[in-house]
């Protein structure tokens, strides 16, 4: 079944008993809440947690893809838009219309409240990836002054994202009200002067700029504690012997085409706009490039800190899990090791480091994008940055 066709004849739905269905059109129904290990079906389905994948953010996998980095894995591999509801990555992931999913924190709590057993297996926004824009000179350097104001959402399931980060700098979430200005309009809704913010992140911010939209921005990286988006796959897989190996494989290029970036940023953004023609049109090579970068200073941390790519704090994860419970969002309190698991990062680090940079290092950059000042690049990256 394609994307199109997923999104239009399929109704994924939580139940009272807070069980996941999918009822097909028609009449038959999936029994609820099971996932059943079996070899991967072709192809192995990423799904996006934002309704769309023209955009520079999934670039660890488009270099894996190009490289050769997930090695002879037997199933081709895909990635999916999925709808723009923030929940569904993991309704689809729960009822095996995908394979791996990237949600955020609170989306992955929602899930483990509404009975789903998924669990994070590769921790890639070890920062917090999301912002708060606002329309210039209008901005706040301390959160808490934005306690009693309007905050623009394109999906009502971002609330799920921003309650937290709140939280977690002392504002009251109750005390903010929220307005579902839908994707892909909410920041423009802001530029036109409603609301008095909006949920943004890195990545995103790039974009903005390469479309006109000129915001200031609170950044989470810099002010807030929280965890970001993670890959995400059913504990049953990860129980299942076949199946667990060949994630092990998929992670390795994962970690590996983030090592690739790390390395050459121009290079891996070649490769996205080589995989994503439209995605270079949108952002143009300054600002995809610029895109990336800020992305994966969300994905990199401090890897002094770090047992390699994809490791997740745990102690922030649990953090973060014990805040939802306070504010009211998780109604139960979460294991955090039971659902965040660091199992695969030693294996998915397992690679001749030397060679992925050799490979980045000898890559023939396009003139476009061999001519961008990286320098100013560099300049700019924290120009509209408040704290």
């Amino acid at each position: 079944m394609t994307t199109t066709n997923i999104s239009r004849r399929r109704l994924l739905q939580v139940g009272a008993g807070g069980l996941v269905t999918s009822t097909v059109l028609g009449g038959s129904l999936f029994k609820p809440g099971i996932a059943f290990a079996k070899p991967y079906a072709s192809p192995f389905n990423w799904i996006s947690p934002r309704g769309t994948i023209e955009v520079m953010d999934d670039y660890p996998y488009w270099v894996a893809k190009e490289m050769g980095y997930f090695g002879d894995l037997a199933v081709e591999t895909a990635m999916q838009p999925g709808p723009s509801d923030g929940t569904a990555v993991v309704k689809f992931l729960a009822v095996e219309q995908a394979d791996i999913g990237f949600p955020s924190p609170g989306v992955l709590s929602y899930a483990v409240n509404s009975g789903m057993d998924l669990v994070s297996v590769f921790g890639s926004g070890n920062l917090d990836l999301f912002n708060f824009a606002f329309r210039k000179g209008e901005g706040v350097q301390d959160l808490a002054k934005i306690e009693g104001k309007t905050v623009l959402l394109g999906s009502a399931a971002w609330q799920s994202i921003c309650d937290p980060m709140f939280a977690a700098a002392g504002v009251d979430p109750k005390s903010i009200k929220y307005v579902e200005a839908g994707w892909p309009t909410w920041t423009t809704a802001l530029a036109s002067g409603q609301g008095d913010a909006c949920l943004a992140w890195e990545g995103l911010r790039a974009d903005l700029s390469a479309k006109g939209l000129d915001f200031d921005y609170w950044l989470g990286m810099r002010g807030s504690p929280l965890p970001s988006n993670s890959l995400v796959v059913r504990r049953a897989d990860i129980e299942d012997q076949d199946r667990r190996h060949f994630l092990a494989q998929y992670l390795k290029g994962w970690a590996m085409g983030s090592a690739f970036a790390d390395r050459n940023p121009r290079a891996a953004a070649d490769i996205v706009f080589k995989a994503l023609p439209t995605t270079k049109a949108n952002y143009g090579p300054r600002y995809g490039t610029e895109s990336l970068m800020q992305i994966h200073r969300t994905f990199k941390g401090d890897m002094a800190k770090r047992k390699g790519w994809g490791e997740h704090d745990i102690r922030g994860w649990d953090s973060f899990f014990k805040i939802l419970k306070k504010i009211g969002q998780s109604s139960i309190d979460i294991d955090t090791e039971r659902f965040v698991t660091n199992a695969f990062i030693a294996d998915a680090n397992k690679f001749d480091v030397a060679a992925v940079h050799a490979d980045a290092d000898n890559y023939a950059l396009p003139e476009d994008l061999a001519s961008i000042d990286m320098a100013k690049v560099e300049a700019g990256f924290y120009g509209n940055v408040i704290n």
